[in-house]
Order: C-alpha cells, then sequence, then structure tokens
C-alpha cells in the first residue's frame, strides 16, 4: 500500500464508507460494486481503497475473527500476519517473563502485537515501511500500552527492550525472498542479537534446520491441521532441554519436545494401522521420537508413513485401519473399488509422482462405500494401501 492509499483510508470518510457497506462476496459483481459508490460521488480513488480493504477484511477473518471488521490490513501485511489464536500462545510465553517491555520489530500490520498488547505487555510495535506502519497504528489504538514507530530495526536503540519479537519481511511487493540475507531485518542480524536480548522469531514452516543456531528452542505450529510457522525461542523465552518441538493447536492441543531432533525410524512392514504424521512433527524432525510412542515403524526409506499393529490414539497423527494392500495399477484399484462398491474416496499419497485428482478421475468410482486410498512405497516397490479412517 503506498502513502497516498494510506492516507485516504486513514479518514472518517473512509471509515463511513467501509462501515456502510455490504458484506463482502468473492461472487460480488466488482463492476457493480464501483458504480454503487462513484454514483454516490465518491471518488475512483477512496473507492478503489475502500473496496479493496472491504476484500481484505473478509479474507482476514480466518485470522483474526471478528477482529478483523474493525482492523486495517494491506496486501503483503495479511499473507505474513499471524493468527490470532498463534499469536496468543506466543505473547503467553512473553507474559511468563512478567512485567516487561517487548519490541516487535518488523511488526506489520500489528497482529503479534495485538496479542501482546492485549496480555498486558508493554509494547513498541516497528516497521520500516511507512504505510504499514501507519496500518500498525490504527489497529493498536485501543490499547495504551501499545505504540508504534516507524524505522529499520537495524538501526533502533534495542536497549529499552526486555525481549524482542521478530517476524522478518520475506515480501518484496509480490515477490518471495529466498534469501535469509534479503530478509527485513536480515536472519543473521536477527539471530545475532537474539544471542544478547531474550527473543522469538517467526520463521517459515519450510525453513532449512541448517540455518537454525545452536542452543535454541525451534518449535513447528500446527494450527486447525496447518502447520504455519517455525518460531525460534532464544534466551529466557526458551525451554531448558527442548532443542525441537512441534505444537498443535486446536480442538485437542498437544506437543511433542525432544532435546535434539530425532527423525531416526526403523523400516518394516506395513502392519495394522498406518499413520499419517502431522506436518509439525516432520518439519521438527521428531519422526523417530513420535515412532517410538506409537511403537511403529517407517515402511519406506525417507517416507513419513509410519505403521504398527496397535492402535494408539494419538494428537500428533492421523491413523488409518489397514483393509487391504493392491498393487499400485490403476486397474487393479479400479476393479477393487468395483467389486466393494467404493463410491467415496480420500485419496492419500507420499513418495509417488502421482495426482490425485487426475488419478481420481481415471477410477470413475461408483457406489456408496466409503475409504481411503494410500499411494505410496512400501520397502523397494510401490503399493495402493486401502484404508478406513480411525480419526
Amino acid at each position: 500500500m503506498d502513502r497516498a492509499d494510506a492516507e485516504l483510508l486513514l479518514t472518517s470518510e473512509a471509515l463511513t464508507l467501509l462501515d456502510g457497506l455490504p458484506p463482502y462476496r468473492a461472487t460480488d459483481n466488482v463492476v457493480q460494486s464501483v458504480s454503487a459508490l462513484r454514483d454516490r460521488g465518491v471518488s475512483p480513488e477512496m473507492t478503489r481503497v475502500v473496496l479493496r480493504q472491504r476484500r481484505l477484511r473478509a479474507q482476514a477473518k480466518p485470522k483474526f475473527g471478528d477482529f478483523a471488521a474493525r482492523m486495517f490490513f494491506t496486501e503483503i501485511g495479511l499473507q505474513q500476519a499471524t493468527r490470532l489464536d498463534v499469536a496468543a500462545h506466543h505473547a503467553a510465553r512473553f507474559r511468563a517473563l512478567g512485567d516487561i517491555t517487548v519490541g516487535d520489530l518488523g511488526c506489520g500490520i500489528g497482529g503479534d502485537s495485538l496479542a501482546l498488547a492485549g496480555l498486558g505487555l508493554r509494547v513498541v510495535a516497528i516497521d520500516r515501511d511507512e504505510s504499514t506502519a501507519a496500518i500498525a497504528t490504527y489497529n493498536l489504538a485501543p490499547f495504551d500500552n501499545a505504540s508504534v514507530e516507524q524505522g529499520d530495526a537495524e538501526s533502533v536503540d534495542l536497549s529499552r527492550f526486555s525481549a524482542l519479537w521478530f517476524d522478518p519481511a520475506r515480501r518484496s511487493k509480490d515477490k518471495r525472498l529466498s534469501n535469509p540475507a534479503d530478509w527485513s531485518p536480515s536472519l543473521e542480524w536477527v539471530f545475532d542479537v537474539a544471542t544478547r536480548i531474550p527473543s522469538g522469531i517467526k520463521l517459515s514452516p519450510a525453513i532449512a534446520h541448517e540455518l537454525l543456531p545452536d542452543g535454541v528452542e525451534a518449535q513447528w505450529v500446527e494450527d486447525s491441521g496447518d502447520t504455519v510457522e517455525c518460531v525460534v525461542w532464544t534466551g529466557a523465552l526458551a525451554r531448558p532441554n527442548v532443542a525441537r518441538s512441534a505444537l498443535i493447536l486446536g480442538a485437542e492441543s498437544a506437543e511433542l519436545t525432544a532435546s535434539e531432533p530425532d527423525s531416526g525410524v526403523e523400516t518394516g512392514e506395513i502392519g495394522a494401522y498406518v499413520y499419517d504424521p502431522s506436518g509439525a512433527v516432520i518439519r521438527a524432525q521428531l519422526l523417530g521420537t513420535l515412532a517410538r510412542q506409537l511403537g511403529a515403524n517407517t515402511i519406506a526409506s525417507s517416507i513419513a508413513y509410519l505403521s504398527s499393529n496397535q492402535f494408539i490414539h494419538t494428537p500428533f497423527a492421523q491413523a488409518f485401519k489397514v483393509i487391504d494392500i493392491v498393487p499400485l495399477d490403476i486397474r487393479a484399484i479400479t476393479q477393487y473399488c468395483r467389486d466393494a462398491g467404493i463410491g467415496i474416496l480420500e485419496i492419500k499419497k507420499r513418495g509417488v509422482d502421482i495426482d490425485p485428482a487426475t488419478f481420481r478421475t481415471k477410477l470413475k468410482l461408483k457406489g456408496s462405500a466409503s475409504a481411503t486410498l494410500i499411494l505410496t512405497r512400501a520397502g523397494d516397490g510401490r503399493v495402493a494401501i486401502m484404508a478406513e479412517r480411525v480419526r
């Protein structure tokens, strides 16, 4: 968002117009929406700004719930913003340090600062982009214990902060920045600062383990089935003897921890049950820890499916009861589904170059029975596991 758009948005006229617009729907006729505002004498620039903001508020609702209707967003800021329930988890860890002042360096639209301020912590939110800082100022206005500054994180006086939160900007306009040196602030600088001041550092869940420094806690977070982030905790914010953790948030919250990465699992046969581990467990390299809890083995090297002859309920994996194993051959699977009357089929896959949607079309399913089809490697070959979901 450029400065001119931000200035338009942060006016009483824009607020009044937004409050009077009907809820956004993806099926809305854009021409009609524009015409309705233009017929009321609204300028083309204001029309564009408020209609875009209405769309962004609707897109933000899965992350911010009802709060989205009273917030402002930028396109990039919303993409990188932390989900509100995940931000609350971050804030709780800072709150455990007591009455502190937190610097949110690279605050974006202020999502994490909202959660920190909501728990009563003093927060200084800083972003180098003028328009983004203005949006964050609006979003944090209800909190007297939160302030916003525009500035470069790497030039800020850090001595006033007891702890720091970093969410390095990994996008420039519509381009994703893959080199950590190009992030704002750069990852090297962030990790250096984090050795001196307790910090939480939000990173992509796909971050390479070799980029993570020694002596930190790296926590992968899954929220409602999505692996959303890796957070590196340092200093007093990190827990003793926890180097890797996988946190599951949702209806059944749970956490798997280890003092070091633990991805080594023996390979064995397909048993009575197959487990599909959480993405957070896989990303955290804790497959070995989970396998020991389940008494399970992998069914092929470098494949994350686990299997055992005993069912053990776990929040860290989806479980499937094995019904049959057939060759991974379209004709064999088609015949099996036809004989079993399977017309409703969930298709999962690992380690095979197959597009499930295309594969489903070729099966020409008919019938009322349902099943799960797991396409994968087992041993040195490829198999199709017919199964039913346990959870």
